[in-house]
């Protein structure tokens, strides 16, 4: 029968059916957006290569470092045992490669130690047995204890370099944090494996990068001169790379291995410089310093903001195939200077002379070794970071700085592990018994980056230093090379500048102007060079006067001050008060990265006196800007994004959700309606 079956209204059933098109629809939406959010760390890039498995990016490979346990060597002996730890380089950078391709599927640790550990350790030792025979034959003796350092270990890269750790830069220039509860984010809570960052998916992270503007102040005062201390400078300019010489060669790891970097390197000063270079092609090269007796290598590793650009190393050993790719930023200012001790004359470097400046592999080694600087023009004399990269102000620029080792051991141009030859001073300005003051090289690197923008715990517009692809790109393992090659006429010259008080070489004023001031006994009255012309620098009076101010990271030179004698201090840039500290607090004329080198044997980390992780607030909360920072308009909203960005990514999502409510309210009133009917 069918007299009393009721059917649902035509209206009714409109209703329903469009009610439930608009809930699979807006519940597809949201689907579509979730899953595209997480297959992110998956995405194929524009150069076709797939990036990393978020757990695959999060882990790398660690090996004890072998070079620093070496005893010193002859040059014949070095020779090959350098091509075995260039080798043994190849190794690690191999396994990490194999270990990214795994993932973490069930069961990936077992293949890890099988397919990766394992056949790692048997050619590291096969290595170091014939590093062993090579210093047996030329010492007589074999080393002892390098077989232990065969084995490596795959861990989890944490949030950060340094554990737990936090805390305040000391007076000593010590972090009270000392490296944390986590110990390189191995014990402690080490955190959550991060997302795969990175154009390439191996970093740089976030987790790397930190509003300048919310950092605490971190740089201590330079050690005071005495007297008899050498106080001048000598800038040197060899250009910013503008012919853009690149190679990913390391002739001072790495002599005749090619891609012994694995990472691409800038070059100034001598145009000569690969992986077979030697003393010989050195002095015959020409050079882009304006002093042509200048042939000296000043040597870094590029920067690159990650912006999808195929550079020309796209698909090359040290670039794109090893994970470094990238537009290449050319720096717009190289700003190289030489300065004194503020405890000793200096004497003359030897002529070949090399050295390194950082550790390449600080992410895995530890920070024995880490010399790296990042921080903002404006922000120089606050603010110094070792592992975060700074997200400038607008207005402001990204800056690299070096403070290179300024004790020489008197006799080697070279070591084994390229480090024992030279030396920093000590926290007060002292070198260690034996060793000699020589000029402390100091470099400045000003970079003009794009913003930036860091949304749901992802990076977008990264910039990184390049990097071996097995220490993802952390900004602890930024370092600088330099072979001394300057004609001895000239290195006199350096010396005399600097043990008589002037500021001489490139973009100083005439002797005896309004500039470098006479010698010994009368400071000139001088000008501030820094990059916005910064006010006049003190008069220099007494037997240490000093010429006018020098060039200051902080825009307005470092005024005067003296040991016996009174120094006005200059103003700068109106925006920055003052570069550095008046009178008798800045005694050095050199820049504040340059003076915190001087700390580095105290047991902080060499070159800074910031806290390793230099990422703490400031005091009275989050949103409290530092002292004196300046700029206060940021580039982007804060580190987490703009609003703009954030609802690019999340309108679909939304959308959906909007969709879902609106087909549940029409089914639910069509169903009222149906019931009232």
């Amino acid at each position: 029968m069918t007299g009393g079956t009721r059917r649902r209204p035509r209206a009714a059933r409109r209703s329903t059916v469009a009610a439930i098109a608009l809930m699979v629809g807006g519940a597809g939406l949201i689907a579509v957006n979730t899953y595209a959010s997480a297959s992110e760390t998956n995405e194929t890039n524009q150069s076709g290569t797939t990036r990393l498995a978020a757990g695959a990016a999060g882990s790398t490979v660690d090996c004890p470092e072998v070079a620093d346990s070496l005893p010193e060597l002859s040059e014949k002996a070095l020779a090959g045992v350098s091509d075995e730890l260039a080798a043994m380089d190849t190794q690690v950078t191999d396994a990490y490669q194999r270990l990214t391709r795994m993932g973490t599927a069930p069961g990936a640790g077992e293949k890890v130690k099988g397919e990766v550990l394992d056949p790692l350790e048997k050619s590291r030792a096969e290595s170091i047995g014939r590093i062993t025979d090579s210093i047996g034959k030329s010492t007589g003796e074999r080393p002892s204890g390098l077989d232990d350092l065969a084995a490596c270990e795959v861990r989890t890269a944490p949030g950060g370099t340094t554990g737990n750790g936090s805390g305040d830069a000391g007076a000593d220039g010590k972090d009270s944090g000392d490296k944390g509860s986590g110990d390189q984010g191995t014990g402690g809570d080490g955190g959550t494996p991060p997302a795969a960052g990175g154009e390439n998916g191996n970093g740089p992270e976030a987790t790397d990068f930190v509003d300048i503007r919310t950092v605490r102040p971190n740089v201590n005062r330079a050690p005071e001169a005495r007297s008899g201390a050498s106080r001048g400078s000598f800038s040197v300019d060899c250009g910013v790379n503008e012919n853009k010489n690149y190679n990913t060669d390391n002739v001072i790891v790495a002599p005749g291995v090619t891609n012994g970097a694995h990472h691409t390197h800038d070059y100034v000063g001598n145009q000569d410089v690969n992986a077979f270079s030697n003393n010989d092609t050195f002095a015959a090269a020409g050079t882009s310093c304006d002093a042509k007796g200048d042939k000296s290598s000043y040597y870094w590793p590029v920067m690159r903001v990650q912006d999808g650009t195929q550079e020309f190393d796209q698909n090359n050993d040290g670039g794109g195939k090893e994970g470094n790719v990238g537009k290449i930023l050319t720096a717009k200012q190289a700003e190289i200077k030489y300065v004194g001790s503020p405890t000793s004359k200096v004497v003359g470097m030897p002529k070949f002379l090399r050295i390194i400046t950082g550790d390449a592999k600080a992410f895995t080694n530890g920070t024995a070794n880490a010399n790296a600087h990042f921080s903002c023009t404006g922000f120089e004399d606050k603010v110094q970071l070792t592992d975060k990269y700074p997200i400038c102000p607008k207005g402001s620029d990204v800056v690299r700085s070096f403070a290179f080792q300024s004790c020489w051991d008197g006799q080697n141009t070279d070591s084994a592990n390229h480090r024992s030859h030279v030396a920093f001073a000590d926290a007060n300005g002292n070198c260690a018994g034996g060793f000699k003051a020589i000029p402390q090289l100091t470099m400045r690197l000003v970079y003009s980056v794009p913003t930036p923008v860091i949304a749901n715990g992802q990076v977008k517009n990264a910039y990184a230093v390049d990097g071996f692809p097995e220490q993802l790109h952390k900004p602890i393992n930024d370092h600088d090379d330099f072979i001394s090659v300057m004609d001895q006429n000239l290195m006199n010259q350096v010396v005399d500048c600097l043990n008589k008080g002037r500021n001489c070489g490139a973009g100083t004023p005439p002797e005896n102007g309004n500039g470098a001031g006479k010698g010994d006994d009368d400071g000139g009255n001088g000008n501030g060079e820094s990059d916005d012309k910064g006010g006049k620098g003190g008069n220099g009076k007494g037997d240490t006067g000093n010429g006018g101010a020098t060039e200051a990271p902080a825009k307005g030179g470092t005024p005067n001050g003296q040991d016996e004698a009174k120094g006005s201090g200059g103003s700068g840039d109106e925006a920055v008060k003052s570069g550095g500290t008046a009178g008798a607090d800045a005694p050095r004329t050199e820049s504040t990265v340059a003076s915190e080198a001087q700390r580095a044997q105290s047991g902080a980390n060499p070159g800074t006196s910031a806290s390793p992780s230099a990422v703490s607030r400031p005091e009275g909360g989050e949103d409290q800007e530092p002292a004196g920072s300046v700029n206060p308009a940021p580039q982007a909203e804060g580190s987490q994004g703009s609003l703009a960005e954030t609802g690019s990514q999340l309108w679909p999502a939304a959308a959906g959700a909007l969709m879902l409510c609106a087909g549940l309210v029409v089914l639910l009133r069509s169903r009222r309606h149906t019931a009232r009917r």
